[in-house]
């Protein structure tokens, strides 16, 4: 330790009193502390030296030295800097930073643990934003630069329009786009009738599911529909692949269309190209890959997104192009971007389906056009998406009468929007089981607990040490009451080793009391579940006389008050079936 302060102070003495040594640039903090008499000693540096703060020996200046007295009149940079430098000079480029929220963008001046307008802790992202000068606008500014003289430039070609003058002579069955074929059906049923002129569509889901699959074949099924005229039907965008890329996914889906390609990510560009050729509907993949130039930020910001959508939104209803999007989504399942993206557009869809499956179901969460309980089933061939025949049996399992494994086998009737499904519900009682707790697939792990609660109170069957395992088939989640009394009988089954005879089915919503409870559109689904050959059907009480007047002849509709009534028609049930068995065995014998 001596022997380095020695070196130390001896390289200090040297570095003053020889200005011009090696020692300098290694210790050039030093020379601040010199006295005023022996500082005159070293060379000032020149005029070039403090403008670009770098000196022969080295980069002796922390910060860079302006010359003051080297400024001319009228000049826009007189330090000479560029970049982050001048912005920090310069008063007029300061950079002002912003607090945003990424799940509703609420947009506030400082930051917040919980955004105040939206309650979710831990949204506020910071950004830094240069004030709006004549040459940086926004997203809606740039669009009227972007699109030129279609626009209405003076305010007389402004005025308010009666809504009767707006529906004389309109069309609203001939109005949408249609979508031809059985896939165009189902997507425009989910759309309320077909594609909307100068609509704004976001389309989200997980990577890999299928959206610039099923955005192509769209494209595909719109060009068709004039494929003889010589106007541009459908142009397709995309930032994210390129020509070729594109036309490979078109061969191998058999795509031959006149669709017009275009692969760029500036949003003006984007809108100059379009609008040079009047299309009917633009198809963008995807808003986070786009950018406005005038707008701060990199592409998929929380600003490039909102002021994209904004540009797009303000293009789509002036010039009545219908704008098709494309959004990635986060871990949780939400469209990546601020909430403020979602409120934008005018129709939300979602594409949902699990990762080793080939269903897919297209579901509208928003939709100003038409109704959100539509739903479209659709399954991933080589040749694209296509529709599933008959998606009430999509989850069911092959199941045989014989067969041992039928024990603890429950068919639910699920409605998603105006889709009927029958699910497949599986169970396991163990007892003794290595795992303590109760595990569930598909079904939420609260609602299995208490269904397995009220088992215990209400119908009498000791589960206390039993660890009961649910699944769904197929990756469904059962999310609505109506599989309640389903799950109920699986548990049942498994617990007592009896399987359920084939050709059942269970709907119902249990209480806490045990009791059985009615369910929405009760009819359609006994309906449904008649029309695929079953032979009973298990239903609330009270809605069995509703069901008497839907001519069920062919199938039987057997009505329980609670859960101690549909324990004690199974235990009937199988004791009849055993008495059969032993009828049987004694014949043999």
């Amino acid at each position: 330790m001596t022997r380095l302060l020695r070196t130390i102070l001896i390289t200090h003495k040297l570095h003053l009193h020889y200005p011009k040594c090696i020692f300098r640039p290694l210790l050039s903090h030093y020379s601040a502390t010199a006295d005023s008499s022996e500082a005159d000693l070293t060379d000032k540096p020149t005029n070039e030296t403090a403008t670009t703060g770098w000196s022969r020996y080295g980069n002796i200046y922390a910060h860079p030295v302006v010359q003051q007295s080297d400024h001319r009149d009228g000049d826009e940079n007189p330090s000479g800097l560029r970049g982050n430098d001048a912005a920090a000079v310069k008063k007029k480029g300061k950079v002002k930073a912003q607090w945003v929220c990424s799940d509703c963008g609420h947009t506030t001046g400082r930051w917040w643990g919980t955004c105040p307008e939206c309650d979710v802790t831990g949204t506020m992202q910071e950004f830094h934003e240069s004030k709006l000068t004549d040459k940086s606008r926004g997203g809606l500014a740039i669009t009227e630069d972007a699109v030129g003289s279609w626009l209405p430039r003076r305010p007389e070609e402004l005025r308010l329009v009666k809504l009767e003058e707006v529906n004389r002579g309109f069309n609203h069955d001939k109005w949408r786009i249609p979508l031809s074929g059985s896939l165009g059906n189902e997507i425009s049923t989910v759309l309320g009738g077909g594609l909307v002129p100068g609509s704004l569509t976001l389309v989200g889901g997980d990577p890999g599911i299928g959206k610039s699959t099923l955005l192509l074949q769209i494209s595909a099924m719109i060009a068709n529909e004039h494929s003889d005229d010589e106007t541009p039907r459908v142009v397709y965008v995309s930032g994210e692949e390129s020509l070729k890329q594109i036309c490979a996914r078109a061969d191998r889906l058999g795509i031959k269309s006149n669709i017009y390609l275009y692969s760029s990510t500036d949003i003006e560009d984007i809108l100059r190209k379009t609008h040079g050729l009047s299309p009917c509907a633009l198809v963008v993949d995807s808003i986070q890959t786009v950018y406005l130039n005038t707008v701060i930020g990199s592409a998929g910001g929380i600003t490039q997104v909102k002021e994209c959508t904004a540009a797009l939104m303000r293009f789509a209803k002036t010039t009545n192009i219908s704008v098709i999007l494309i959004g990635h989504v986060t871990k949780s399942g939400e469209i990546a971007g601020p909430r403020v993206l979602e409120h934008i557009v005018d129709v939300v869809l979602y594409m949902e389906g699990e990762k080793h499956s080939p269903y897919r179901m297209l579901r509208a969460v928003k939709n100003r056009f038409g109704s959100t309980d539509e739903l479209a089933v659709l399954e991933m061939s080589q040749s694209g998406l296509q529709v599933v025949s008959n998606a009430s049996e999509m989850f069911l399992t092959q199941q045989h009468s014989d067969s041992n494994v039928l024990a603890g086998l429950a068919i639910a009737v699920i409605m998603d929007g105006t889709r009927t499904f029958l699910v497949e519900i599986q169970a396991l009682c163990l007892t003794h089981s290595p795992v303590s707790s109760s595990q569930s697939n598909g079904i939420h792990l609260n609602k299995a607990n208490i269904i397995k609660c009220v088992l215990i109170k209400q119908a009498g069957l000791h589960l206390q040490d039993n660890a009961v395992f649910l699944n769904v088939v197929g990756g469904f989640q059962v999310t609505e009451t109506a599989g309640d009394l389903a799950i109920a009988a699986a548990i049942c089954s498994s617990f007592l080793e009896f399987p359920i005879p084939e050709g059942t089915a269970f709907i119902g919503e249990i209480g806490l009391g045990g009791e059985l409870r009615m369910v929405p559109r009760i009819d359609k689904r006994v309906n449904t579940v008649a029309k695929l050959g079953y032979r009973m059907c298990v239903v609330p009480k009270q809605a069995e006389k509703l069901l008497e007047t839907e001519g069920l002849e062919e199938m039987k509709v057997v009505g329980c008050k609670d859960l101690k009534e549909m324990h004690t028609l199974w235990l009937k049930y199988r004791k009849r079936c055993t008495d059969l068995v032993l009828s049987d065995l004694s014949y043999l014998i």
